[in-house]
């Protein structure tokens, strides 16, 4: 049994949430599923289409918006040597990965670990929210946001 539907989702809020779902990085992809929230309540998220729900982002549901956040994951710290060729590298694996000015993020994996100290970085094993980068030109895991959407009886626009 479920307390919530949910068949819409935004990227940003647009009220105070009813509640809250901490999801992992793969969680938060998906089309159909029973989520729970942070006090217990559960969700059926029904989306036209498989999504890349981001933190920040909210599904909505007939008695009001339920906000998403990231959980805490086990990832790999980056740091040092040129961050850009890292980076590059890092991608040319198609490895998700989050960008910061001084350090990268990616999910542990002992295999991308050696090869990256092989390339001079410095790699520490983390546990964080994971957020990495989307696709390019708003394909691949996360979707670029139409900002012209409905909200419903007082539609607006952000751009």
């Amino acid at each position: 049994m479920t307390d919530f539907i949910a068949r819409t989702y935004h990227g940003h809020a647009h009220a105070a949430p009813i509640g809250c779902a901490v999801l992992d990085y793969e969680g938060r992809f998906l089309r159909r599923r029973v989520i729970a929230l942070e006090d217990g309540r559960r969700c059926l998220v029904d989306l036209p289409q498989t999504t890349s729900l981001d933190p920040g982002g909210v599904l909505v549901t007939e008695a009001g918006e339920i906000a998403i956040a990231a959980a805490p994951e086990e990832l790999l710290e980056i740091r040092g040597g040129d961050l850009v060729r890292l980076a590059w590298h890092i991608g040319n694996r198609h490895t998700p990965c989050q960008i910061e000015a001084s350090r990268l993020l990616i999910q542990r994996d002992h295999v991308m670990a050696d090869l990256l100290s092989r390339l001079g970085a410095e790699t520490r094993e983390v546990v964080e929210p994971f957020t990495p980068e989307g696709g390019a030109y708003g394909h691949g895991r996360t979707h670029g946001h139409d900002y012209s959407h409905g909200h419903g009886p007082h539609e607006h626009s952000h751009g």
